[in-house]
């Protein structure tokens, strides 16, 4: 018999089986060789970079450190936590000049940028707490201005800050108060002293029983004395006098013009009194005098912020109910001077 034939036949059956083989051999050796590829070219930029790192000026290198940190330290600020050195006395005595504070930022919605967008927030300002918010009479330039201003700002210690008006004066972008009035509320101020009637209520309850009411503690610091009052009114009738170009009655006297600055905010309440009983069709005494003698009524959104140090500081009574779209953060603590650190409330 002639096996010829059938030999062919093992080889074609034999041969296949082998392709798998080499395919599986290949794989990783492919494997191999791409990974040692990756490597090399990740070693040869890494050496680069290296050298041209040898090759840089020393000085760049500061430079550069420098206002890396600075930018992390920008956003930083712009979206968890911000440090302010207080600049004034309305927050006497649970804030002094130049205490240096933080300020949570993340708690009620950073803004995207400076003046833009605000970002939701996991909570809302409360009543009793301190909060910074953008100054209602503060007129930005922009939210580009304000990261290169905050950002000189930074980077020259707080040497350098040009944020300032035409004639060189510094200006007030934010304010730090404390929320004494809260969405719902009534209120009103009578000698300086602050009445609140809340939501659902009819009742004004002065602000030491509301405070009591809700657990909370009255930090309210006065400088004028109620004897004080009979001057400060006093001179608010005579200016109200002098700008009608009438008499002033004789039982008003002569009283100094240095008492309405005990508060501005009782003087001008007497001042557009008399002027409103002089002139009853000026529409818009008559709206202030309406405002004075009536209060504010705080919308939704809103939320009414005064200084501890009542009579130096100027807050909602001037300026009215600040939005919360406004309110930037809450302040948390202390940190300089050492002796004054901790937290605040």
């Amino acid at each position: 018999m002639d096996w010829s034939l059938s030999t062919p036949c093992y080889h074609a059956s034999v041969q296949p089986m082998t392709k798998p083989a080499e395919t599986r051999a290949g794989f990783p050796q492919a494997l191999q060789s791409f990974t040692e590829r990756i490597l090399t070219r990740r070693r040869k930029r890494k050496l680069t970079d290296r050298m041209k790192q040898q090759r840089r000026n020393p000085v760049l290198d500061w430079i550069y450190a420098i206002l890396w940190a600075a930018c992390v330290v920008l956003v930083i600020n712009q979206y968890v936590f911000q440090n302010y050195r207080i600049p004034s006395e309305s927050m006497v005595d649970t804030l002094l000049i130049g205490d240096m504070i933080f300020v949570d930022k993340f708690s009620f919605g950073p803004e995207l940028l400076p003046g833009m967008a605000k970002l939701p927030g996991l909570a809302k300002p409360q009543r009793g707490q301190i909060i910074v918010f953008e100054n209602p009479s503060y007129l930005s330039k922009g939210p580009i201005f304000t990261v290169v201003q905050q950002m000189l700002y930074m980077l020259t210690l707080t040497l350098v800050d040009i944020d300032r008006d035409e004639n060189g004066e510094q200006l007030v972008h934010y304010l730090i108060k404390r929320q004494v009035g809260a969405a719902g509320d009534r209120i009103k101020v009578e000698r300086g002293e602050v009445f609140i009637s809340p939501e659902g209520q009819e009742k004004f309850l002065a602000e030491p029983e509301l405070m009591k009411q809700l657990g909370l503690t009255r930090k309210a610091h006065r400088l004028v004395a109620a004897s004080e009052y009979a001057a400060i009114e006093g001179v608010g009738a005579a200016s109200a006098y002098q700008e009608t170009g009438l008499k002033s009655p004789e039982v008003l006297g002569n009283p100094s013009i240095s008492s309405a600055y005990k508060d501005a905010f009782g003087y001008d309440k007497v001042r557009v009194s008399e002027l409103r009983d002089m002139d009853p069709s000026d529409a818009r005494i008559a709206a202030s005098e309406r405002r004075y003698e009536k209060g504010w009524y705080i919308p939704e959104g809103r939320v009414f912020p005064m200084g501890d140090n009542r009579d130096n500081s100027r807050d909602a009574r001037y300026f009215g109910p600040v939005s919360v779209n406004r309110v930037l953060g809450r302040a948390l603590f202390i940190y300089w001077p050492l002796g004054r650190a901790g937290g605040i409330r």
